[in-house]
């Protein structure tokens, strides 16, 4: 093929212009993200049994909905929560791959099954099944200019006209309300109502009777009576729109012939529907939005539909009414591929620099700056074909690759160079002369640096799709290099280069020749040497070999950098039974100390909300700083510093945490363990044995900030109903019961229109007559005779113990756990630790992982599996490339070198046995065999020319040191930009370029030594069939240099 292409060389031009043509139309319609599809898609349940406790909303709508998720297909997980709000949240995690859409529709058939079984209030309020990531993507805030407009009028704005808007964008999986919209409130005193002898049910029956909608059909309709000539339809206004008309609501006529109004027993005014949040955005009220992803995506086309959609909002808003995004995570993905792209640049740029240092002239250097960006403008062709994006993975994948995909134009340039230079032949005799060496190295280079990656392609899970990234990026790129190195560059080498008879004398190019060529002497001694003594060799190869596994083992694993992101996230629980009044005292210290802090740009904090359950006694804050390049701190030194402020808060505990690595992966970092009850133990075993656990890991060093991740149970008073007095009475339970529910909790009667929409009518006790439990009691319900009874003749309050929340995972009662490793411990090596903890607990309790923690779990498992996989497909490749089993066993011998640079690079910057890590484990497995090759195949093709094997190896080594020097030295450089990058997202670019670096470093320092070694005594040893033979052989001396 290359000969083909030296004669034809515009043929070669056309092919590598139509690769970049394509590349360049595909660049635009790539989408940009973060991260790929990582996460299993998940979907959420959401239903509402609003005055209901825990146990009971976990008991009747739960349960029921959790018995038929058990059927549902390419289920991971489901894990559920009821809360003191009356709220169930039941999310369903699906095996990755699985299509959320149809997921989504098969989760809704099964819950048609158990809608009959959940009780009528449910139902009325509807269940919602909505397809969203976990985390938010933003969180939208409304807020008032001047101060004017209150917080209801904003949450009533938020629901009216923003949220429906937001949800019909592409990508919105969910839009969670933190505000209210407006309802007509009906507040009963219940003193006026016994007076009257009427119960709330009376009031209940009254507004239903009112406020109804009518259908009075059409005067004149079919049948007619002859002669009828029009129809006409009716029209009655049933439903009533304001207070006043609600208060008028006639509840029974009086003995006087007056009649009782609704105004005489209860106020009626427009309230809020609901009081479980309230938002303060840098102290001041709001309303607010999160917005959740669909599954799969993207989270920066999704973030820039929302801005789109807001700024079209925003000219049709009240005045006083302004909108912004308060938290959001998009621009950290934008800012990330940026640099990324910014690296790939001085990448390129440093391997241009290493190129012209030995090559030493422009012409020779251009050929390698021109075929490379042609390859990688192929690679995104073929991204768009496979449906990828533009991610920090795939980009990472490129810049390891720029090393490679030079190699290649290296080589052949190199070679070309040298024949050149020595043989005095023109460029198209020394190309063809050049191709017909290095060909075969050249494809079993690309065939060994693609093979390599293919293992990485076939993992489970979320780390699959992490490095199915890098497999396409990377291995692609290797083959357009190949593609190019024996069709572009050998017509550019024939076209381009002008004859060269010797290399530089003078100047700097002439000392550094100078120096070199004094190096390679030194060199070609060195491996006689070495050889002379290749017993010692082997022994100093095994100590290496230990001194690899025992490395490995010490470095801490983890599953993907934290990084800093911009912004973090508070916690905020106090202890069970506190009411909002005394979480908002919590909370406004915290906003003082972000107030001072002048990198911090907006606190947003909703009260009633937490990830780890909601309630009057929880709060949830999103703080966001600056941008990268305008502030002077850091994430972690303002997480520090809110912990040192909170410190001494009078009650409660805060938690300040980073957002989670990837989004799609949890809510925030940190591990998340599930306690499961297993046995049905029962809650006050699984509670003893949270706390036996919570205080083992408190004295364990390897983990920290171990907590319960969920609401603390509190006191709650039990109402003893004695139900033989109640019968005797005559007063009926349903009587006892709707009037509790009514009163104290609230009871959603119907709707009635308000500006275009319907909302909702709801019924209550007023504030006075229900604070205490006394208030309870005074109660009065009609018995069968119409005489009113008072509830404390039949109730009895007893104070106890309850949850305030109940959790189940797979439909086990479980403790969520949360922590995270301590400082200098990896996660990987925390995760073990609790998993060894738990052990210690009674029988029938067992520890399952969850989200990112589940994934890191499995990417651990699968890792040896992998490298394994990696080193048997190059030793196979390069078995059947050269029909031989000895030339890629002593190719794979130089394996553990590199790696053994990449753990001590790693063991010395303090960093983890990461995803990334392992990316560039893999890679360095591929470039440690691709200088072996160099050589062996140059020994290989010599001793096929009837030199002997020391004499052989001896030239080999001298002729292929430069450019395995070239190629290693350009590699390196490459990724230098990665090992030394700051600022956003570097933490990951350091986490692949540290490993890559020092194994590429010790792979090309120790392999230039040890292949020689390896190749020799190997293939001593295939000859002879014996070891002694193999040491009684005598080397011959060291050739003179050539």
């Amino acid at each position: 093929m290359p000969q083909f292409f030296i004669d034809r060389p515009v043929f070669a031009w056309v092919i590598a212009i139509f690769i970049a043509l394509a590349g360049l139309v595909a660049i635009p319609k790539l989408p940009v993200a973060r991260f790929p599809d990582i996460a299993p898609p998940s979907i959420s349940i959401f239903a509402t049994y609003t005055g209901a406790s825990v146990d009971t909303v976990n008991d009747s709508v739960v349960r029921p909905i959790e018995k038929e998720l058990s059927s549902v297909k390419n289920v991971l997980y489901y894990e559920s929560t009821a809360d003191s709000t009356g709220g169930a949240n039941i999310m369903v995690t699906f095996k990755p791959g699985t299509d959320a859409e149809l997921a989504q529709v098969d989760v809704q058939n099964r819950l048609k099954n158990a809608e009959a079984q959940l009780p009528e209030a449910v139902r009325r309020g509807g269940i919602s099944v909505e397809a969203a990531e976990s985390g938010f993507l933003m969180v939208l805030t409304l807020r008032s200019v001047s101060g004017e407009t209150d917080e209801l009028a904003l949450g009533d704005y938020m629901t009216r006209n923003v949220s429906e808007e937001l949800k019909r964008l592409p990508g919105v999986g969910r839009v969670q309300q933190f505000g209210s919209p407006r309802a007509m409130r009906v507040w009963v005193d219940p003193a006026k109502l016994a007076a009257y002898d009427l119960t709330m049910a009376d009031v209940t029956e009254a507004i239903t009777r009112e406020n109804a909608q009518v259908s009075p059909g059409r005067v004149g309709d079919e049948p007619t009576v002859p002669g009828t000539k029009v129809s006409t339809s009716l029209t009655v206004h049933g439903q009533l729109t304001t207070p006043e008309a609600f208060a008028a609501i006639p509840l029974r006529a009086k003995a006087d012939g007056g009649r009782l109004l609704l105004s005489d027993v209860a106020r009626a005014e427009l309230g809020a529907q609901t009081l479980a949040f309230s938002v303060s955005s840098n102290g001041k009220p709001a309303a607010a939005a999160a917005i959740q992803m669909r599954p799969g995506a993207n989270a920066v086309s999704t973030a820039a539909a929302i801005e789109k959609r807001l700024a079209e909002l925003r000219p049709s808003m009240p005045k006083d009414m302004e909108i912004a995004i308060s938290y959001n995570t998009a621009p950290f993905v934008k800012v990330s591929i940026t640099k990324v792209v910014h690296t790939l640049i001085e990448a390129m740029v440093l391997v241009f620099l290493v190129i012209l240092l030995f090559l030493q002239n422009i012409r020779y250097t251009l050929i390698p700056t021109i075929v490379a960006p042609i390859a990688l403008l192929g690679t995104f062709a073929v991204m768009q074909l496979a449906g990828y994006s533009i991610n920090v993975l795939t980009m990472f994948g490129m810049v390891l690759a720029i090393g490679i995909i030079v190699d290649d134009a290296i080589v052949v340039v190199e070679n070309v160079e040298r024949i050149m230079s020595r043989q005095g032949l023109s460029p198209r005799d020394a190309t063809r002369q050049a191709m017909r060496e290095i060909s075969g190295a050249i494809v079993g280079i690309t065939l060994v640096l693609a093979a390599v990656f293919i293992p990485m392609g076939m993992a489970a899970g979320s780390v699959g799709a992490i490095y199915r990234q890098f497999t396409l990026s990377m291995a692609v790129s290797i083959l357009f290099s190949a593609f190019l190195a024996l069709t572009l560059t050998p017509a550019l080498c024939a076209t381009i280069l002008k004859p060269a008879k010797t290399h530089a004398k003078g100047g700097f190019s002439g000392w550094f020749n100078r120096g070199f060529d004094a190096l390679a002497t030194r060199y070609t001694g060195a491996v006689g040497w070495v050889l002379r003594r290749g017993g010692r060799m082997l022994v100093i190869y095994v100590a290496l070999l230990a001194a690899l596994g025992y490395g490995y083992s010490k470095i801490p694993t983890s599953f993907v950098p934290e990084e800093d992101q911009g912004n973090f996230m508070a916690m905020f629980e106090l202890p069970a039974g506190a009411t909002a009044e005394r979480t908002r005292a919590v909370v406004k210290a915290y906003e003082a100390h972000t107030a001072t802090r002048p990198d911090i740009v907006e606190s947003l904090v909703i009260l009633g909300f937490g990830f780890s359950g909601s309630g009057p006694n929880a709060a949830q804050a999103f703080t966001s700083l600056k941008d990268w390049g305008d502030r002077d701190t850091t994430v972690d030194r303002e997480i520090a510093a809110a912990e040192a402020a909170m410190a001494d808060i009078p009650e409660g505990m805060a938690m300040i945490m980073k957002p989670p690595a990837i989004d799609s992966l949890g809510t925030t970092s940190g591990f998340a363990l599930r306690l499961e009850d297993r046995a049905n133990a029962g809650p006050e075993a699984l509670k003893a044995a949270e706390d036996q656990l919570i205080a083992l890991a408190a004295e364990s060093r390897l983990v920290s900030g171990v907590m319960a991740d969920g609401l603390p149970d509190g006191q709650s008073i039990a109402l003893k109903i004695d139900r033989q007095k109640a019968l005797a009475l005559g007063v009926s339970f349903s009587a006892i019961s709707d009037m509790i529910s009514t009163a104290i909790g609230s009871t959603y009667v119907n709707d009635f229109p308000n500006n275009g929409q319907l909302q909702q009518v709801v019924v209550q006790a007023d504030a006075p007559a229900r604070m205490h439990v006394e208030d309870v009691l005074r109660l009065k319900v009609r018995n069968i005779d119409g005489g009113m009874v008072s509830l404390s003749e039949v109730v009895e309050p007893v104070w106890e113990t309850t949850p305030l929340q109940v959790q189940r995972y797979n439909g086990y009662p479980v403790a969520n756990i949360s922590g995270s490793a301590a400082q200098g411990v990896s996660s990987g090596a925390a995760m073990t630790e609790m998993e060894r903890l738990a052990q210690q607990l009674p029988r029938g309790f067992a520890v399952e992982w969850a989200g990112q923690s589940l994934q890191e779990r499995q990417s651990a498992t699968q890792t040896p599996m992998l490298l394994a996989a990696s080193m048997l497909v190059v030793f196979l490749v390069l078995a059947a490339l050269y029909e031989s089993w000895s030339i890629p066993l002593s190719v794979m011998l130089v394996v553990p070198l590199g790696v053994l640079g990449a753990v001590l690079a790693v063991l010395a910057r303090g960093m983890d046995n990461d995803v990334f890590f392992k990316v560039g484990l893999i890679t360095i497995i591929g470039l440690s065999a691709k200088n072996a090759i160099l050589l062996v195949e140059y020994a290989r093709h010599l001793r096929n020319d009837g030199m002997s094997l020391h004499r052989a190896v001896l030239r080999a080594s001298r002729l292929r040191l430069r450019p395995i020097v070239m190629t290693s030295l350009a590699f390196i450089l490459g990724v230098v930009p990665l090992m030394l990058a700051h600022g956003a997202g570097s933490e990951i670019q350091n986490a692949i370029g540290t490993g890559v670096f020092g194994g590429m470093l010790s792979a090309t320092t120790l392999a230039v030594f040890f292949v020689p070694v390896l190749y020799v005594t190997v293939s001593r040893l295939t000859l002879s069939g014996s070891w002694k033979k193999g040491v009684a052989d005598k080397p011959e001396p060291a050739a003179p240099a050539q």
